[in-house]
């Protein structure tokens, strides 16, 4: 007979934030100021423990047990228990990663330095790590929803957003990456080996299923694309009744690739009339759809005239194609218009795959090291430049840097102890 499966064990890990180590190991000698600073950091994030499904939570905490860890010195790690359903939760120091020998310093700095443009092995041999080790800590941050840490940062999931599968390589393998961008904020980063209608279906299903677990009432109410057919057929299955919108600089670069035989001054002069009929109508505050329509239909009129029969049916063909999803742009003002954020995010991830082998590992956490990455680019304050990455001296805009307990709520928000 088979054997029965073993049932997920639940993360109950609990890091909790001591102010500084001296704190920690005072409180180790009195264990009910011990339990009170664990139940009052727990009030002050608004986090719930994940206890049991059976308990009412209207237990008190207690002292259970206690080890040591000994990569790290003989540190005293402390459990503590639910005295109603007796679940255990382990609770680690803020100076402490999880299943990581490495402190929580040189993570933040190498994880920094890694989301400044620096390949792995670099950050290695500056923070004297192993470049597994540090792929490691990037999959396993990427191992938490985007979703979820985003919403437990507070932001709204987006009812408007941009989506788009980049390609990219994995050895010599193309591969694509499903994106989806609100602002600057990647809410999803996915992995196929295809382009097809499934695969990207299925890709960009597990951002509608965790929004819905986030909040059943989720609705999407537009969404702009570049007018892939997988993407377009991938968003209207899962996001029935959404509204579809293509990007305006698409069309504008596409246009040039319509016009055959003619010279390059005709097909500027066209493109740059193009643009001029989307710009004046964007400008328009009523009736823009109208407008646009007519100025479509004297537009291909013009291109007849002047570039031929020929290119003149072509374009046509091609405004009816994509005139609907210019118009549902117009129509709605929440809508956007380019896909200009989801372009820069996807070149912001494809600089540091080139940089990182270890997305080019055959057998690699492919997955699981996109998503971290896309939580640093979520986390880390926009960069224009990374100067001096041994320092971890990352400049951004505005002359910032990252704050020094930003790892520190990047471990809380990645926890799996709560609920």
């Amino acid at each position: 007979m088979g054997q029965a499966a073993k049932s997920t064990r639940q993360n109950r890990t609990i890091t909790v934030d001591f102010q500084d180590e001296a704190t920690y190991f005072q409180l180790l000698g009195d264990t009910q100021a011990f339990v009170e600073c664990v139940l009052a950091f727990l009030l002050a994030l608004g986090f719930q423990l994940l206890h049991k499904v059976s308990c009412s939570e209207g237990g008190s905490l207690t002292r259970h047990s206690h080890y040591a860890r000994l990569r790290l010195g003989g540190l005293t790690i402390w459990r503590v228990q639910c005295t109603t359903c007796r679940a255990v939760f382990t609770v680690l120091p803020h100076f402490v990663v999880r299943y990581r020998s490495m402190r929580p310093e040189v993570a933040r700095d190498a994880l920094l330095a890694t989301h400044g443009g620096l390949s792995l092995e670099l950050c290695a041999v500056i923070h004297h790590l192993s470049p597994m080790a540090l792929y490691r800590l990037v999959c396993a941050l990427g191992h938490q929803s985007l979703v979820t840490v985003l919403t437990r940062c507070g932001l709204p999931l987006p009812t408007y957003f941009l989506a788009d599968e980049k390609h990219s390589r994995c050895l010599t393998e193309k591969v694509y990456l499903p994106t989806i961008v609100c602002g600057r904020v990647l809410w999803h980063l996915g992995y196929v080996e295809e382009a097809s209608a499934v695969a990207v279906t299925q890709s960009y299903g597990e951002f509608q299923r965790a929004a819905s677990q986030q909040e059943p009432s989720y609705r999407v109410k537009g969404v702009l694309t570049d007018g892939f057919d997988s993407t377009t057929k991938s968003l209207r299955t899962l996001f029935p009744g959404v509204r579809l919108g293509f990007c305006l600089r698409h069309a504008l670069l596409k246009l040039p690739k319509k016009l055959v035989a003619i010279t390059s001054p005709v097909r500027q002069s066209l493109r740059t009339q193009f643009h001029t009929l989307l710009y004046r109508v964007r400008q328009r505050k009523s009736l823009r759809v109208v407008a646009l329509g007519q100025r479509l239909r004297h537009f291909v009129e013009h291109v007849t005239a002047t570039a031929g029969a020929a290119n003149g049916a072509r374009v046509r063909r091609w405004v009816h194609e994509k005139k609907a999803g210019w118009y549902a742009v117009l129509e709605d003002s929440r809508m956007p218009v380019t896909s200009t954020l989801v372009d820069q995010a996807h070149n912001a991830m494809e600089r540091k795959l080139f940089m990182m082998k270890g997305f080019h590992h055959p057998k690699g956490s492919q997955q699981a090291f996109l998503t971290g990455l896309a939580h640093l680019y979520n986390l880390v304050p926009y960069q224009r430049r990374a100067q001096h990455a041994g320092q971890c001296g990352v400049e951004v805009e505005g002359g910032q840097v990252p704050t020094r307990d930003w790892f520190l709520n990047l471990q809380i928000l990645t926890s799996g102890g709560f609920r």
